[in-house]
């Protein structure tokens, strides 16, 4: 995410076609995300996290050779497979709730997602060491990349799901067709506040190096104001999931479109450094209040039998946005500037917080009947 629209201004010479190497990488992922969930169905979770992480280095060697290249195309092809290693990826947080009690389950999505600390810490500093390292610039840190998913295969070695909840439950009710699970409230809006949170947060974190460089930051405080990001991402899940249990799931995911919201005004305030560090910083609590959130919310809406095509057309509608969000960040940064490309997310932000509104209200009239 730090050098992907980097790596392709280089190559393309214009931000309108930067992103591609971003958009391409969701698009793997939206494309993956339905056959990666029906086949671990069958395989198991163990067998498809492993397929995940050989495709994210086979990905990781393709968009080197694409630098080494200058093709534009051929590293769009390398991020286009990590967007499929991304694709397994987004089921640990599921493989975690499904061996999780009910009550512990907000906080074993939350903890799973908290392994992003270490992202946020160790992903720009490899992104700035490896675009330095070897000639072309950025060669470095793609084949980075690829080294390691390639550790990732040696740990996920040791990965067993415990035997009782290796094969799916009987249950007496047969499964329901996808388009009424899909109907349901609940489902609905989760679904459209995953989408909103991942959206927003990809339409912004993806502009924002080119966005920095274009008012004179370096490469290097580009990666700083990453790397705070993504801590603002996935550190406060070591606690999101005790506040899902106190509060609520609602509750958490208004507090994450209000921090939303606080990140597109401040993108009003200039181009400054603290201005990109405050409100890069407010949008990765406010993603992770609201994803988190809209994660729980997803749990309750299916049964083990109905699970894979539950979470896959969930995740695939998200990624199929943010493969929108992440191609149209530099044809909108480059045309509209950064603080109008924020603003412009308002409507979409007020959308979601008023689903979230009704469904707490209908909730409430079903409790009340």
């Amino acid at each position: 995410m730090t050098i992907g629209a980097l790596a392709g201004a280089a190559m393309s010479g214009s931000a309108r076609w930067a992103t591609l190497p971003i958009a391409t990488m969701f698009l793997g992922t939206a494309v993956m995300m339905f056959p990666a969930s029906i086949w671990m169905a069958k395989v198991g979770r163990r067998m498809g996290f492993l397929a995940g992480a050989l495709l994210g280095t086979v990905g990781g060697l393709i968009a080197s050779m694409g630098i080494l290249e200058n093709s534009l195309a051929i590293l769009g092809l390398g991020t286009f497979f990590i967007g499929c290693y991304k694709a397994f990826a987004q089921f640990y947080r599921f493989a975690a709730s499904e061996i999780a009690a009910p009550g512990f389950r907000p906080r074993a999505i939350s903890l799973v997602l908290a392994g992003g600390v270490a992202a946020a810490l160790i992903g720009p500093v490899l992104a700035q060491v490896g675009g330095q390292l070897m000639q072309p610039y950025y060669l470095g840190s793609f084949l980075l990349i690829a080294l390691v998913a390639l550790m990732s295969v040696g740990v996920l070695q040791g990965f067993h799901v415990p035997p009782v909840y290796a094969t799916v439950p009987h249950h007496n009710a047969p499964a329901r067709s996808l388009l009424r699970i899909v109907a349901q409230p609940s489902y609905l809006v989760a679904l459209f506040g995953g989408a909103t949170s991942y959206g927003i947060m990809i339409m912004a974190m993806t502009a924002t190096p080119l966005a920095m460089l274009y008012h004179d930051h370096e490469l290097g405080t580009a990666a700083i104001v990453i790397q705070l990001h993504v801590l603002g991402m996935f550190l406060p899940s070591f606690f999101t999931g005790s506040l899902i249990t106190r509060f609520g799931v609602l509750r958490i995911m208004l507090v994450g479109a209000l921090l939303f919201a606080a990140h597109i005004l401040i993108t009003m305030t200039g181009t400054g450094f603290v201005s990109f560090v405050s409100s890069l910083t407010l949008l990765g609590v406010g993603w992770n209040f609201m994803y988190i959130g809209s994660t729980t919310l997803l749990t309750s809406t299916y049964t083990p039998q109905e699970k894979a095509r539950a979470q896959a057309t969930n995740d695939m509608a998200i990624f199929i946005v943010g493969v929108a969000c992440a191609f149209s960040a530099g044809w909108l940064l480059e045309t509209i500037g950064w603080a109008s490309m924020n603003l412009m997310l308002l409507p979409w932000l007020g959308l979601s917080v008023l689903s979230i509104i009704w469904l707490g209200l209908h909730q409430r009239r079903i409790h009340a009947e």
